[in-house]
């Protein structure tokens, strides 16, 4: 019984390890910008796919709850801060969508289990990353107007970088995926 205990314990202290680790490396690919035409690229949307890929949507949730959490309460944790604000105001601030729908995004790429199939990998990684576009399209046409070009300022600019990022997370899916094992 007392092993049982143990091993429980280990899981759990395990999980809280990679939630927080994960947090923590969304948080560094928030802050690293890599020179991309026509804007700056950060790795967000390639390190949420990659966890919801190597640990699952239930880790996923927690990891992208913990980073966001962690981003409301006034900690510098999002792309921006603090030099454009912190917490709540930042959060509801125009990128409030993309950042929801990170929680979709990692989601989908954590539930939907895909063996060695790369299209259907690819097409898989491109629905979890559309979430992400779509809810964020969606906040910022509300919140600065349907009248402005919203897909040319919102999504546009990335697509590019998003197709970079969701190959190469294509293209290393089956390594990614065996990180799953040390849960």
């Amino acid at each position: 019984m007392k092993t049982l205990t143990t091993i429980q314990t280990n899981k759990v202290t395990k999980i809280l390890l990679i939630v927080l680790a994960s947090s923590i490396l969304l948080t560094i690919s928030a802050k690293i910008k890599i020179p991309f035409y026509p804007v700056p690229m950060t790795m967000q949307t390639f390190v949420v796919l990659f966890i919801g890929i190597a640990f699952g949507y239930k880790i996923g949730i927690a990891s992208v709850g913990l980073y966001l959490f962690e981003g409301i309460i006034g900690l510098p944790v999002f792309a921006n801060s603090p030099e454009k604000g912190i917490g709540i105001v930042y959060f509801t601030g125009p990128t409030m969508g993309y950042l929801i729908g990170f929680l979709f995004a990692v989601f989908i790429s954590g539930y939907f289990n895909v063996k060695k199939n790369y299209l259907l990998i690819f097409c898989k990684l491109i629905f979890a990353t559309a979430f992400i576009y779509i809810l964020g399209l969606a906040w910022l046409g509300n919140l600065i107007g349907w009248d402005k070009p919203i897909f040319q300022l919102g999504a546009q600019p990335f697509l590019l970088a998003e197709i970079f990022k969701l190959s190469l997370l294509t293209v290393l899916y089956p390594q990614i995926k065996r990180l799953n094992k040390i849960i």
